[in-house]
């Protein structure tokens, strides 16, 4: 069972601090909701765990397993057992699917994978997730919808088995029925071996992948953590009570929506399914 361990954690792009100490811990087992308004730093904490270089660690450590992430480059944080679900996936032409899939799988492997037990554990994940085959042969997220591209990115994360997830926003532009294979596809994996940070505005998201821990990120700190009912209160609620414990909010421009489904005009949809 691995753990991730961030204390004290504080984060700057450019001259502005986004991050202002930031303390968390994920086990194996264990999957976390992220949650709070736009602009707080939510994506700044996955893409900093993951070793974006945007990102300048001021003050704090990250550790995995007992070993220092900041010490790390990118490559060697992904080998190590983490990887991201990135909310806008980057289109990569000139590399196919398949070849970019199989060289990421042999990067944390002593040994290659053979091809044929490749192309084999490929075709049955592709096929779970309801993929179309021929993505496999397409150049890595070239012409894909934005819905395949985020079902690109949990397969990628089915064949490379991490130890810690980080999963940004990947329910954000599924359709329903999306949304149920991308979760059931996450919940397939829930295992000891197997800890997940999700971000997501969406109840549905965590009505369907049910988190362990919900904490509330607001101006670069976790003001709030709990389980469930932190979701449906955001959900009913919104942030406004945040506000009112007088917590400043760095981008109020949706703490009033709550998790979005209403302003999305998804929420009465979500529910008759």
């Amino acid at each position: 069972m691995s753990t991730l361990i961030i204390k004290d954690l504080h984060v700057e792009v450019g001259d502005k601090e986004i991050l202002k100490g930031v303390n968390l811990t994920i086990n194996g087992g264990e999957v976390h909701a992220l949650m709070g308004p736009n602009g707080n730093g939510k994506s700044t904490l996955l893409s900093t765990i993951m070793g974006h270089p945007k990102y300048k660690v001021t003050q704090g450590t990250m550790t995995l397993d007992g070993k220092d992430l900041l010490a790390m480059e990118v490559d060697e944080r992904a080998r190590a057992g983490l990887f991201l679900g990135m909310q806008y996936p980057q289109e990569i032409p000139g590399i196919t699917n398949s070849d970019f899939l199989r060289a990421a799988m042999n990067s944390r492997r002593d040994t290659p994978i053979s091809l044929f037990k490749f192309i084999r554990t490929l075709d049955k994940n592709i096929e779970d997730l309801h993929m179309d085959e021929n993505l496999a042969h397409r150049y890595l997220n070239e012409g894909f919808s934005g819905g395949e591209k985020k079902r690109n990115e949990i397969l990628q994360m089915k064949l490379l088995e991490p130890s810690i997830a980080l999963l940004d926003e990947i329910d954000s532009g599924l359709d329903i029925d999306a949304l149920h294979v991308v979760s059931d596809a996450i919940n397939s994996m829930r295992s000891e071996n197997f800890g997940c940070i999700m971000v997501s505005h969406y109840e549905r998201m965590f009505e369907l992948v049910k988190p362990t821990h919900v904490h509330i990120l607001v101006s670069g700190r976790i003001v709030e953590n709990g389980g469930y009912e932190l979701v449906e209160k955001i959900d009913n609620e919104g942030y406004e009570w945040i506000k009112e414990k007088g917590i400043e909010i760095d981008n109020e421009e949706d703490f009033n929506h709550g998790i979005i489904l209403g302003a999305c005009g998804k929420k009465e949809q979500l529910n008759n399914e």
